[in-house]
């Protein structure tokens, strides 16, 4: 079976609520194992440009440092990190229940400035269409794939599951075998709100480039 076809065994794709134990209200904060101080600020504070705003023991093993870097919307993203631990160059093998990417959002009118900093900084990155995104990926200091991504259209924040869960029914109703820009555009018109594609440049899809 295709990702385009679907079952009445299905799990259901939509932005209601699940009948479940409780809901949480949002991501608070997400945990890393790092490597050092050093590299660690050196590429999450001086090329992804997010402000160091705790830097304290761990609690569970004060021999461990623990850094909080605001993402840029109040979330966080925490490092443990240790004084002679080498950082990793080469790319991360990624067992099940691991990590494969982490995505930051960035303005597209930035786009131009991101490449250069990546470029100043000697990371490499590819960039591609992904159907509903724009999306440069790089490697940090340990080998941790990072993808910033922006949609290609306006979402509104508290909108976004379901617009996003709306451009999957698009998607199906197509026929295609993954969300697309007009089915992003057409769940958004349908829900009335304000359809603002953004200015992207053309670039190849990439899809199957980060088994």
């Amino acid at each position: 079976m295709t990702d385009n076809q679907s079952t009445s065994t299905d799990p259901p794709v939509t932005a209601d609520l699940p009948e479940s134990a409780f809901h949480v209200t949002g991501t608070d904060h997400i945990s890393i194992i790092g490597s050092n101080i050093e590299d660690t600020i050196t590429f999450y504070r001086d090329v992804l440009g997010m402000p160091l705003v705790l830097k304290q023991p761990n609690l569970d093993a004060p021999n461990i440092t623990h850094l909080f870097f605001d993402t840029g919307d109040g979330r966080m993203l925490t490092f443990f990190v240790k004084e002679g631990r080498e950082s990793n160059t080469g790319r991360l093998r990624t067992p099940i229940g691991g990590v494969h990417h982490i995505a930051f959002r960035y303005e597209p009118e930035r786009l131009e400035e991101i490449r250069a900093g990546l470029e100043e900084h000697g990371h490499h990155y590819n960039e591609f269409d992904r159907g509903i995104f724009h999306s440069l990926y790089t490697t940090d200091h340990n080998g941790l794939v990072i993808e910033l991504a922006t949609d290609k259209f306006e979402i509104p924040d508290d909108r976004r599951g379901e617009v996003l869960a709306l451009a999957q029914q698009k998607r199906l109703q197509a026929g295609a075998s993954f969300a697309k820009a007009e089915h992003l555009e057409a769940a958004l018109e349908e829900l009335a709100l304000p359809v603002e594609r953004k200015s992207l440049p053309d670039v190849q899809s990439g899809a199957g480039g980060l088994d």
